[in-house]
């Protein structure tokens, strides 16, 4: 059985020990497999481009890049469905031998593009997407959205813990400290007196 061709995969054979030669490439693919796995993700289907540039350096192969794709989910807030386009730029050097200074390598005169694509895509995902700035999210009462209730008033529900403390009047202790800080004593004011005399 032939063995699956990788859509990530690219041939860079032209470019192998030759530095200072460049290529570009424009590939567009059919994600196999859901890039994400929170409230916003690519799914598998979606259409990913990537539009490519392939240097050849003394270690291996330089690719520059950025990818688009659209991202499909749900709001954070208030749970309704959105979609969101996605543009990363990235730049990685697969190298001609392994080698703890290179996370990628050269293999069989391809580079394999899919680890860094879905380390690109994945980590651009918001954890809460929303489908506008200003979402209110969701009525606590109802679990309607209040985007779609914007003149409902908000019933004004007390915390039974301090129920008991609504049938005491608004307390001016405040005011009326506020107020004996501005007047001055008596003593104040002979004191004031004495020293003028």
């Amino acid at each position: 059985m032939p063995a699956v061709r990788n859509p990530y995969s690219v041939n860079v054979r032209d470019l192998l020990n030759r530095p200072g030669e460049m290529r570009e490439e424009t590939l567009t693919i059919d994600v196999p497999e859901k890039l994400g796995e929170g409230l916003l993700h690519v799914d598998a289907g979606t259409r990913l481009d990537l539009d490519l540039r392939l240097e050849s350096v003394h270690e291996g192969v330089l690719v520059s890049g950025d990818v688009s794709a659209t991202a499909t989910g749900v709001c954070g807030r208030c749970l309704i469905d959105i979609e969101q386009g996605v543009q990363i730029d990235f730049q990685e050097l697969f190298a001609y031998s392994s080698g703890e200074a290179f996370d990628f390598e050269v293999h069989d005169d391809h580079v394999d593009l899919e680890p860094l694509v879905r380390d690109a895509v994945v980590l651009s995902l918001p954890f809460q997407p929303v489908c506008r700035p200003d979402c209110p999210g969701l009525d606590p009462e109802t679990s309607k959205r209040l985007a779609d209730m914007p003149d409902r008033e908000p019933s004004r529900t007390i915390d039974p813990r301090w129920a008991a403390l609504a049938d005491f009047p608004a307390s001016d202790d405040a005011a009326g400290q506020s107020g004996r800080a501005d007047e001055s004593s008596p003593a104040d004011h002979t004191g004031s007196r004495d020293r003028e005399e």
